[in-house]
């Protein structure tokens, strides 16, 4: 490797993080005013216009604050974690694609890439918990890697399950371009919506949102394996989970929206980034809408969800999908069986909440 591939690759890094970390700050002053209008209140205003600085200006308060440190943390793994946990989100962009052939690395295998890089963040979390030699932080870190394992599967097998289904359409059924290109004017959220909704799900754990913000927990952990961080490095915690949330999004839109597919994106490529931008906004604004009105889970009411639902959802989602392929079903056959399948776990649901509060009223009543 050459002294000008070393400064290629430095270039390249330095412009793909500053976007990234630009992505975050818009992401995170949106989410203030989206919350601000779903509460009545008016939100960032004072600094820039708009208040549109105001995001800015935390990341610097953030940069200047101490940095402190407990006396008997581990300081290597302390310092350590932070940076494992930003680095796989980080490592994903190097793979997704922006526009029609505007991506850095077209790996024929994108989405294994994908799925392989997703599961090494849980690494930091633990990571940081077990080092800060903290209880609360301890619990949250156990907490996270629960969370994570958890609904890693049914995320990955909603993810692959685009894979299997693109091989209809494309000899590149991995490529994360080649899925966007198969998808056609029919995108996969109208022909698995069950396994969009998993892969949504999946998303809101894997970067802790609320509802599924267990790990962090205030209330009751006292902010979970960030308790000991602070400055710069609890910052990077927080990064994370914004810059997690728009890459998922972008992974969202390539896989279930058609990705930079729109009116006019064939003859106009500039119209392309437009329209992934729009299909990603969408997401976060749901991630948002979500936020504003639920309650945080109880940790067995996570796991419960995650075992006795989402994942033998997921597993079913994979059977039909291979249905299709091996049997050679017309897709609006497996649309129906879809919605079919998500009515009756939706039916099951609430027949069986209703059946607790039932035997909870009978029980007082007695």
């Amino acid at each position: 490797m050459t002294l000008f591939d070393l400064i290629f690759i430095g270039v390249v890094v330095f412009i793909l993080f500053n976007f990234v970390l630009g992505s975050v700050l818009a992401v995170i002053y949106a989410e203030r005013k989206v919350l601000a209008r779903f509460q009545q209140r008016v939100g960032p205003s004072r600094t820039g216009p708009f208040g549109m600085f105001q995001t800015l200006a935390d990341a610097v308060k953030l940069l200047l604050k101490e940095d402190m440190k407990p006396a008997s943390v581990d300081r290597f793994v302390f310092y350590l974690a932070p940076l494992l946990l930003f680095t796989p989100i980080f490592m994903l962009w190097v793979a997704l694609p922006l526009s029609d052939g505007f991506v850095l690395s077209d790996l024929n295998l994108g989405l294994f890439y994908v799925v392989a890089i997703l599961g090494l963040s849980i690494v930091g979390m633990v990571l940081a918990g077990w080092s800060s030699n903290n209880k609360y932080a301890l619990l949250g870190g156990a907490r996270s890697a629960a969370q994570l394992i958890s609904y890693e599967l049914p995320l990955i097998l909603s993810v692959l399950s685009v894979g299997i289904l693109a091989q209809l359409n494309t000899d590149r059924p991995f490529n994360l371009d080649a899925i966007v290109d198969a998808q056609g004017a029919v995108p996969y959220i109208a022909v698995m919506p069950l396994a969009f909704l998993l892969f949504f799900v999946g998303t809101l754990a894997e970067t802790a949102r609320i509802p599924f913000d267990i790990p962090l927990a205030e209330e009751e952990i006292v902010g979970g394996p960030l308790v000991e961080y602070s400055g710069i490095r609890w910052g990077v915690f927080f990064l994370t989970e914004y810059a997690g949330l728009m890459t998922m999004a972008v992974l969202g839109a390539i896989l279930f929206l058609g990705g930079w597919t729109g009116p006019g994106s064939d003859r106009f490529a500039w119209l392309q980034p437009f329209w992934l931008g729009a299909k990603v906004s969408l997401i976060v604004f749901i991630v948002f809408w979500i936020r504003a009105p639920l309650p945080r889970l109880r940790i067995d009411q996570l796991m419960a969800f995650a075992w006795k639902v989402a994942i033998p959802l997921s597993f079913l989602n994979l059977l039909l999908v291979a249905s299709t392929l091996f049997y050679g079903w017309d897709l609006w056959v497996l649309t129906l069986l879809n919605l079919a399948v998500i009515a009756v776990a939706v039916y099951g649901m609430r027949w069986r909440r209703g059946r607790r509060l039932s035997q909870f009223r009978q029980r007082w009543a007695q």
